[in-house]
């Protein structure tokens, strides 16, 4: 198959295309900034050329957007908006007048749409989408707008021979360099990988190639569109998380943090503490009603397998 996937120079548009192309797929990857023979420019806001690429595709997966990894500030918000939604708006575009359009475009969003919460999990029928919580910051409700928006902009678009599918993809958790993983074992090994304001709060993961598995197997149902939760079925609190980890990779002690150590450590880092205090619980519905199976479901096994691959890599 030929495979369009703008915005994939990311860590997760690294894995797909490490894995599409292994299984022998013809991969292109629509990028600001194109150094490899794979890849062909674009600016993820206007037309050009790069809409050729998806014109004749299969399958268009798109993952553009502004990183998280950064300041919540006003002005970072805004861009995460803008840069997923004008995005997804022209990706739209380009699938409404290709000749011969994709038969399935699959869109990133995020598990970060549901509510910041620890009595039940959320699943794509009974979640409850966030944004009015109690007791939480005000700019988490703006997250949540910017994952309904992003979605919006693929509902709207004009693309009827185009199954479309909405990607609520939990924190993908590979042995790359420079993932979320990569941070947490950083965190682990210099012993700072105790529990952040008490540990209770939920993380949805799933593991980088059950990640793939997933995909390709949304590929290939014809019958599923709308929004898929992409999360391992067992969410874990932070604190199991954590220990867990440390686990595997044989570090005794993590110091705990409290709140506001956690927002020290976050401004240092240039990051937020949403990505840390969030309780995001989270689980796969729709994957698992239509006979998906996860290799790695539950975070112990996924941890020790990580842990191995980081070893045998480095």
């Amino acid at each position: 198959m030929r495979i369009v996937i703008p915005g994939g120079t990311g860590q997760v548009g690294a894995i797909l295309h490490r894995a599409l192309t292994a299984t022998g797929h013809d991969v292109v990857v629509l990028t600001r900034r194109p150094a490899r023979e794979h890849e062909i420019g674009w600016d993820g806001e206007t037309l050009g050329t790069w809409a050729e690429a998806i014109d004749g595709s299969d399958v268009v997966i798109n993952l553009a957007g502004r990183s998280v990894s950064c300041r919540y500030t006003p002005a970072n918000l805004q861009d995460m908006m803008d840069s997923r939604v004008r995005s997804t708006e022209v990706v739209g575009a380009a699938i409404a007048g290709a000749a011969k359009p994709p038969r399935v475009w699959l869109q990133m969003s995020t598990a970060t749409i549901y509510a910041h919460r620890f009595d039940a999990p959320n699943d794509e029928a009974s979640g409850i989408i966030g944004g009015t919580e109690p007791g939480v910051p005000g700019y988490w409700a703006y997250s949540v707008k910017i994952a309904e928006n992003w979605e919006r902009a693929q509902q709207r678009a004009g693309t009827p021979s185009t199954r479309q599918v909405a990607l609520r993809s939990a924190m993908v958790m590979s042995p790359d360099r420079g993932g979320v993983f990569d941070y947490l074992l950083w965190l682990a090994r210099l012993g700072l990988g105790g529990p952040v304001a008490g540990g209770g709060q939920y993380v949805s993961w799933i593991h980088d190639q059950d990640f793939v598995r997933a995909v390709e197997f949304l590929i290939d149902r014809d019958d599923i569109t709308g929004p898929v939760n992409l999360a391992a079925p067992n969410p874990v609190p932070q604190r199991s998380l954590m220990r867990e980890l440390r686990r595997a990779w044989g570090v005794p002690v993590g110091l705990p943090a409290t709140k506001w150590m956690a927002e020290l450590g976050a401004l240092a880092l240039r990051s937020d503490t949403e990505l840390l205090l969030k309780s995001r619980r989270v689980v796969p519905g729709r994957l698992l009603e239509a006979g998906f199976t996860f290799q790695r479901p539950r975070w112990q096994e996924a941890a020790e397998d990580l842990v191995q691959r980081v070893r045998h890599s480095r």
